[in-house]
């Protein structure tokens, strides 16, 4: 029964609110059962919490839970809780007004935020307000904890709220919305339930729709790591990445500063990025006391980690803020760092305990954090950890991390060596590794084009430069041995030095238009000539992928820049060219044009097809007639 009501108008600044809610954003309701069941999940919280000190709780009977029935025919929806209830003077503090005080800023925030997203209605704190999205008419019936009577508030939302006294309520809260003609569906079992599904799995409290339970899934997070079988975490894992397969990695923990975070990421099995589906949307959640504020959060993890599926949970997550706000919000980048560097940690953990394992994430997913590497300098000395990459003393197929490469290196090497190329087979048959098997000096061999890019922008690992071996500045350590033996000379060999003196001043005015320099290899050992750049930042792969780049632009005028061309004075091509230079000058020019293009063919840079084929026809030709 209800008794005689009490009419209130509602504070000015809770009515500005209500026209806010009711007509800027109402195209997007599904939110407000969310925002109910989470105030319904509060009470029970409350009084779960009450009951553990307090010697006499009434209705103490009732089972902690939250119910939802629905009525087609009446067209209404009603929310129950069995939590801690509200007094009438409760009742006119919490619904007669809003929390923040009504704060003139506050609402130009929540008028910004409607016009951005209008989900964002559960970060402002205005939660019960927005049942007006969908209702006509809101009945609040409630009874609180302390065994006074009951009551019921009813509004419209048109400015003014009603309270009377009702007898015969058990303990706690049922909202009972009257829903709008075109809110009909919110009157249907399959709609609630599939919203109860996307935002409100993980609540603590059965939610019962139809007499049936709809949250099955446990809020895996919350529970303590010894509690959790495996069996569990798979079962949650394809729960919240949708997907058929098991992980390949998971990570649970959680970290008590700079704010409570309770963490599960899981690492999938497969890179659909990888067979051609696009970009990949974020695969992690961002939840607060397990109520999902943030599904795919872009904020809550860097991109280059989109790959992971799972959820983060933060009670202290500040949620009075816009998106834009989270997203710059400091408290937010201290959890996004915590979570970035806890991962990558659990990454080099999991490569040192399986190593092959490792590698098949690497296969699959080592190009993110490649990504990683050239995008976000805050992680690179984690993500070098993390890098693998082919060498000239690892099988083929096995890549091996950069610390393995210096544990390995000669006592007076100080820099680490690369080199780029599309294939194994082609970088070790290439003239730019020549010197370094003769030294054995390991080199890294960088199969992808990103790849020069990634190590150029790491720059260094435990303190050894990365260095590529197509770089013109380049010199391999000598002992003391050998530059003592470079000192001794004889004077053929001094006439020979002569000799490819003026062997390059000649190439220099032949090849003028295509070399800066041309100049003595100190690092050929067979091969009679190679490109290498006298930028020592641009290796020949980054500019092969600026090339391309400015090709798919249609950027006019912008031409490679001229490499610098080392030859070998021991190599018989050389030394025989030099002679024939003195006596058939233009077939040597032809000559020496080939050799230019050859190198440029091993640095894996563009010449022109059509003038190569027409002069190596002509050198052809001229080979058989002799």
């Amino acid at each position: 029964m209800t008794a005689e009501k009490t009419t209130f108008e509602f504070k000015t600044e809770t009515k500005k609110l209500l026209d806010i809610v009711i007509n800027s954003l109402y195209t997007e309701r599904d939110v407000f059962v969310r925002e109910l069941i989470s105030n319904a999940a509060d009470a029970l919280e409350k009084i779960r919490h009450e009951s553990i000190t307090a010697t006499d709780v009434f209705d103490d009977d009732l089972p902690l839970e939250i119910t939802i029935e629905l009525d087609e025919e009446k067209n209404t929806l009603a929310i129950s809780d069995t939590g801690i209830g509200m007094t009438r003077e409760e009742l006119e503090n919490n619904l007669g007004t809003i929390a923040h005080s009504g704060s003139s800023s506050f609402l130009e925030d929540l008028v910004e935020a409607a016009q951005k997203d209008v989900s964002l209605i559960g970060q402002f704190g205005v939660g019960f307000y927005s049942a007006f999205m969908a209702g006509t008419t809101v009945r609040v019936q409630t009874r609180s904890w302390d065994k006074s009577e009951g009551n019921e508030w009813v509004s419209d939302g048109a400015g003014s709220y009603s309270i009377s006294e009702m007898t015969g309520l058990h303990r706690g809260t049922k909202i009972i919305i009257e829903l709008k003609d075109d809110a009909k569906d919110y009157a249907q079992q399959w709609k609630i339930s599939s919203i109860i599904k996307q935002y409100s799995s993980f609540v603590s409290f059965p939610i019962k729709l139809g007499g049936e339970l709809v949250n099955t899934v446990q809020a895996l997070w919350t529970k303590s790591r010894n509690e959790i079988t495996t069996e569990e975490y798979t079962d949650f894992y394809k729960f919240v990445a949708n997907a058929t397969t098991d992980p390949m990695y998971q990570l649970h923990f959680s970290a008590d500063a700079p704010l409570a975070i309770n963490a599960l990421l899981f690492v999938p099995t497969e890179n659909f990025e990888g067979f051609g589906f696009g970009k990949v949307e974020p695969g992690v959640n961002l939840y607060c006391q397990r109520i999902l504020i943030d599904q795919h959060s872009k904020t809550i993890l860097p991109e280059w980690l989109r790959f992971l599926k799972g959820v983060v949970d933060s009670e202290d997550l500040p949620l009075n803020i816009s998106r834009q706000a989270l997203q710059d919000n400091a408290l937010v980048a201290k959890i996004r760092k915590v979570i970035t560097k806890r991962f990558l940690k659990h990454l080099n953990e999991q490569a040192k305990k399986d190593p092959e394992k490792y590698l098949e994430f690497w296969a699959t997913f080592g190009i993110y954090l490649k990504e990683g590497a050239t995008s976000d300098y805050e992680y690179q000395k984690e993500i070098g950890k993390l890098l693998r990459f082919e060498s000239s003393k690892s099988d083929e197929g096995k890549p091996v991390s950069l610390a393995d490469y210096v544990l390995r290196m000669n006592p007076d090497q100080e820099e680490i060596y690369f080199i780029n190329g599309p294939n194994r087979a082609s970088i070790a048959a290439g003239p730019y590794v020549e010197m370094f098997k003769e030294k054995d000096i390991e080199i890294l061999y960088t199969l992808e084009p990103i790849d020069d890019f990634v190590l150029n922008h790491l720059g260094e690992f435990d303190g050894k430069k990365l260095v590529s071996a197509d770089r013109a500045d380049l010199s391999l350590a000598k002992d003391e041995k050998e530059e003592k033996d470079e000192e001794k000379t004889t004077d053929e060999e001094k006439q020979a030095g002569e000799d490819m003196d003026a062997l390059i001043k000649w190439m220099q005015e032949v090849l003028a238009d295509n070399v800066s320099e041309v100049s003595i290899s100190k690092r050929l050992v067979d091969a009679p000539a190679m490109i290498v750049n006298p930028d020592s930042y641009m290796t020949s792969s980054m500019e092969r992928i600026m090339a391309a780049n400015r090709k798919d632009q249609g950027i006019p005028g912008m031409e490679a820049s001229k490499k610098k061309l080392e030859i070998n004075p021991k190599n018989d091509l050389i030394v025989k060219l030099f002679e024939l230079q003195k006596s058939d000058v233009e077939f040597a020019a032809q000559v020496a044009h080939q050799i230019h293009d050859n190198a440029m063919i091993q640095a894996g840079l563009i010449v022109d097809p059509l003038e190569m084929v027409e002069r190596n026809y002509k050198i052809l030709t001229r080979v058989v007639q002799s």
